[in-house]
């Protein structure tokens, strides 16, 4: 349930943000939405792979935190166990929306972190935006720009038939044995057996290097089974 309404400084005035990390604030998911210009930072951390929304068919870059749904293995009980939380994560509850062809922000009032009592507030006493909001309106900025910039980024991909499904076989320490489906990647087999012309027209769009970023990330998929096998002997 979410009440979702344009931010503004009288009827929100006294509001503050929850910005702790926990599964009751709504931080387990098991993946989020990214963009190109966020996988430098990501990929250090996380998996970075393709989703493909039911609906539309559409691809876009996720970040991955669990195997399955509502795990999120870099929540603990101190927060969240990594030095880089994605935008659209931190962004909560705050979206973009618009109002007379101009972007605005909006807030989820139902969001549990909204609350008058513990966190950051919203608004200065006399009602100019706190530091906060003002952060977080610079997320929401990069995060419209990088929704943009996916569309381009998957066009090209799709269009040098880069993208293709994968499945990881997992099998944990006790034994049990999962796999994760549903998701994609790029095919390094025909990435490297581009032509001459359409590695210059990759290079052209800007979208090599976050090609090499995504690859890159490949390697934290031990890191997450790693995260997995931990919380399983703890709850041992």
């Amino acid at each position: 349930m979410s009440t979702v309404e344009r931010l503004n400084n009288v009827s929100h005035k006294d509001l503050k943000i929850n910005t702790a990390r926990s599964a009751e604030l709504g931080d387990n998911v098991m993946f989020s939405l990214t963009f190109p210009r966020e996988f430098r930072s990501a990929q250090a951390y996380y998996p970075i792979v393709f989703h493909k929304d039911a609906d539309s068919g559409q691809f876009y870059p996720v970040i991955l935190f669990g195997f399955q749904q509502q795990e999120n293995l870099f929540l603990n009980d101190e927060g969240w166990d990594a030095d880089y939380v994605p935008i659209n994560v931190s962004r909560q509850p705050f979206s973009i929306g618009l109002q007379d062809g101009q972007r605005v922000v909006n807030i989820d009032t139902d969001s549990p972190r909204v609350n008058a009592d513990k966190g950051e507030a919203l608004f200065l006493e006399f009602g100019g935006n706190a530091p906060y909001l003002e952060k977080v309106s610079g997320m929401l900025e990069a995060l419209h720009h990088g929704v943009e910039e996916n569309k381009a980024f998957v066009d090209c991909l799709l269009h040098l038939k880069l993208i293709e499904s994968f499945t990881l076989d997992v099998t944990l320490n006790n034994g049990s044995q999962h796999q994760l489906i549903g998701f994609y990647t790029i095919n390094e087999d025909t990435l490297d057996a581009l032509s001459d012309e359409e590695w210059a027209e990759l290079r052209k769009s800007g979208f090599l290097t976050p090609i090499y970023m995504m690859l890159a990330s490949q390697s934290q998929f031990s890191a997450l089974v790693n995260r997995k096998n931990k919380r399983l002997n703890i709850a041992e």
